[in-house]
């Protein structure tokens, strides 16, 4: 029953009565009159209590449906049945219930994902420690033989430790993110002349890795408005990533295009590549390919999904793209900045 009709109703019950007492106070009414008068307060008032009963059914029907809800039933939704008065609570619970179900299944699969994370530390931690244990003890015990084989032992020592650094490093970083701890601090900057300063400090690796540079950067200037730390490690890790799993290609790309309204950075190799089936899995934390990237020592497998999230923090987006054998890209696109001129400003 609409809200309108109820009101009506009530209404004509309060005029009927009101009628009738006055009508028995100033005139003097027939038998019949009294009976119709009677009949059509009776009728209007049985209608006021099967209204009332209805919405009193419905309310504990509601709150029956909340209780459910609350225990987890969050499945459950309410059905409207037309009642004006309380549809707007019925509506309101429905989406309640749908956003407590939502919340429900993310904290499911954030915990999935969490013990998965915490299994993969423990293994990619624990793994490079026995081994340094290893080449300790063999130090401790003078199993090397010659000052040479020593020497080798305390490079390999050196490398693992610095590797397992950078893996703690990168761990730390992904919890900062997922605390939003870490912070960001956006102001204007080139992200062509970023590039280039972050190219230069990678040449050492390159030339290391025998890779050549295939570089096309506008000479212009392109402005977005970013944090410049996390663009820098965004972009770093992206090179990083192609130096380590495709030197083989014995090239690394760097691009910036322009568009309308966004630049696109692309960092691309030559490497063996990644499969159709895993290309949507690279940017899952702790994730490595079991071919074309495998494990290397290092790597701690959240490089990537570092730079993802630092590109959505920075209203931009990440994907990637390859052809096993030919060319893998990753694709960084930001909006442009527009910077305004003096005269703009005043």
């Amino acid at each position: 029953m609409s809200r309108d009709a109820v009101l009506m109703l009530s209404g004509l019950q309060l005029i009927i009565g009101a009628g009738a007492l006055a009508m028995e106070y100033y005139t003097s009414l027939t038998h019949g009159s009294r009976m119709w008068l009677f009949a059509a307060f009776v009728f209007t008032s049985i209608m006021v209590l099967v209204n009332q009963y209805q919405n009193r059914s419905k309310q504990q029907s509601i709150a029956s449906e909340l209780h459910r809800a609350v225990n987890g039933e969050g499945k459950r939704r309410i059905l409207s049945k037309g009642n004006v008065l309380l549809d707007e609570i019925v509506f309101a619970a429905n989406d309640l219930m749908e956003q407590l179900e939502s919340i429900k299944i993310d904290a499911q699969r954030s915990q999935a994902v969490r013990k998965s994370l915490f299994s993969s530390i423990s293994h990619d931690i624990r793994t490079p420690l026995t081994s340094m244990i290893g080449y300790v003890d063999a130090l401790k015990d003078d199993i090397a033989s010659t000052e040479e084989e020593r020497r080798d032992y305390m490079d390999i020592l050196s490398r693992k430790s610095k590797d397992l650094k950078k893996m703690i490093d990168e761990m730390f970083t992904m919890a900062k993110l997922d605390a939003d701890e870490m912070p960001m601090q956006a102001e204007p900057l080139d992200l062509a002349e970023l590039t280039r300063e972050i190219l230069i400090e990678f040449i050492p690796s390159l030339k290391k890795a025998e890779m050549d540079l295939n570089i096309q950067i506008p000479d212009y200037p392109c402005f977005v408005m970013a944090d410049r730390l996390s663009i820098h490690r965004l972009i770093s890790n992206l090179i990083q990533n192609s130096i380590q799993y495709g030197h083989e290609g014995g090239v690394l790309g760097i691009e910036i295009a322009c568009y309308h309204l966004n630049f696109q950075l692309t960092v691309w190799d030559q490497g063996p590549g990644i499969s159709e089936k895993e290309l949507n899995l690279v940017f899952e934390r702790m994730y490595r390919s079991d071919h074309s990237r495998s494990p290397v020592f290092g790597a701690s497998g959240l490089g990537l999904s570092i730079a993802r999230t630092l590109a959505e923090k920075n209203e931009g987006h990440l994907q990637a793209e390859s052809t096993p054998g030919v060319k893998t890209s990753f694709i960084f696109t930001i909006p442009k900045y527009k910077l305004l001129s003096k005269s703009q400003h005043n």
